[in-house]
């Protein structure tokens, strides 16, 4: 692994790893942590779909994209049209894709030379046990409802390794992917800077820094907005909120499930 790719082989992972999986051609990656006999625990709104707005529409436009389901997993079954925290094969989880490894503790140089988000992060990671009590709680017990820009895989991932979660509801969570969407989106646009100059090379400069800075500053192991809650309060804090019963002090309720219509 490196600054040029995270690609890994199935027989150099541990349990407790956190995995990812690019998904049609490199549009976006799917993320879980591996529990080790060649199984992941991941979070997902349905195979394929997680990129998905959570509108009838989505069904439309990935049904063409998606895997067919007439021949199920041996192992794990029919899980194309199951969602939140689920447990699968590594064959399953990949799709049909190659194979990564997120990587924690990276220093900010590092940081920026991986110019696509959602491969790494500045922040530490935890000891395997504490990883694989979290996905394991999380799976009994649900991570709340998905949300595309709060609350998705790639959080999903970053919670178990880290036990980190964002308390603020101004910003996205702690996905590097939904961090890169939004800087990209952002970086020229939303920039004074813009006006200094004219010429095509130097909006691209101006693009390039201010999305690179805009991708630190929002980097789970850079942020001020996050803090360590242990997985048992944090899924009480949702069960309070569903119930419309004061969560417990200072941890903050997953997003809410949402309604099928």
């Amino acid at each position: 692994m490196g600054v040029l790719s995270n690609k890994v082989q199935r027989e150099d992972l541990k349990p407790g790893d956190h995995i990812y999986s690019w998904r049609h051609g490199y549009v976006y990656s799917h993320h879980g942590i591996y529990v080790g006999d060649g199984n992941v625990i991941q979070f997902t709104r349905g195979a394929g779909q997680e990129i998905g707005t959570g509108l009838f529409i989505d069904h439309i436009i990935f049904s063409s994209l998606s895997r067919s389901s007439d021949s199920p997993c041996p192992n794990c079954g029919d899980q194309s049209s199951l969602d939140g925290v689920i447990r699968s094969c590594l064959d399953c989880f990949l799709w049909g894709g190659e194979l990564y490894l997120f990587e924690y503790g990276v220093s900010p140089t590092f940081f920026l030379a991986k110019a696509r988000g959602g491969t790494c992060t500045l922040a530490a990671a935890d000891p395997p046990e504490d990883v694989l009590h979290r996905a394991s709680f999380l799976l009994e017990n649900g991570f709340g409802g998905y949300c595309l820009f709060r609350n998705n895989c790639e959080d999903f991932a970053i919670y178990c390794k880290t036990g980190l979660i964002v308390f603020t509801s101004i910003s996205v969570g702690r996905s590097g992917q939904a961090a890169s969407f939004i800087a990209a989106a952002s970086s020229v646009l939303s920039s004074p800077l813009r006006f200094l100059t004219t010429s095509f090379s130097g909006l691209a400069v101006v693009g390039l820094c201010m999305y690179s800075i805009s991708r630190l500053v929002s980097d789970i192991g850079v942020r001020r907005d996050v803090k360590k809650i242990p997985v048992e309060r944090l899924v009480a804090a949702d069960c309070s909120s569903e119930s419309s019963v004061e969560p417990p002090e200072a941890v903050p309720p997953l997003p809410a499930k949402e309604k099928e219509t």
